[in-house]
């Protein structure tokens, strides 16, 4: 087992990672308009596309000597309807360091062939773009 997920009432559902005990919450979104103040399911799932591309850079880079840290990822996800589904994630890559032509292509080689990537399903559109502190 990878984790238990609880719903707890109240819209809130919680998960246990099962090696580490480490806790994360999610809400069930009140309506589709609403600012959210937490983190929804489909938040965590298209989030997780910028946690394992930077999980994948930090441990490939390595050999390369290719140091992200400091990288961030804006990440926008869109819904789409009929059927209800995550349809677009939209992200934004800035990389705070200079990196040579084929230091950038490994990186974004490397995200667009991290395990989440590779996983979502194709009709769900990605946009990536990538900055460097050139």
């Amino acid at each position: 087992m990878t984790s238990k997920t609880t719903y707890l009432g109240d819209f809130k559902i919680e998960s246990v990672h099962e090696s580490s005990g480490e806790v994360f919450s999610t809400y069930v979104p009140s309506n589709d308009f609403a600012v959210r103040e937490h983190f929804s399911p489909t938040d965590i799932f298209a989030t997780a596309l910028a946690q394992s591309a930077f999980a994948s850079l930090a441990v490939l880079g390595q050999d390369r000597k290719i140091d992200i840290t400091g990288a961030t990822c804006e990440l926008k996800k869109t819904m789409y309807f009929e059927p209800r589904r995550v349809g677009e994630i939209f992200c934004v890559f800035k990389f705070p360091f200079s990196y040579t032509a084929e230091d950038q292509e490994f990186i974004e080689h490397t995200v667009k062939n991290c395990a989440v990537y590779l996983s979502l399903h194709p009709d769900i559109k990605k946009i990536l773009l990538f900055e460097y502190n050139d």
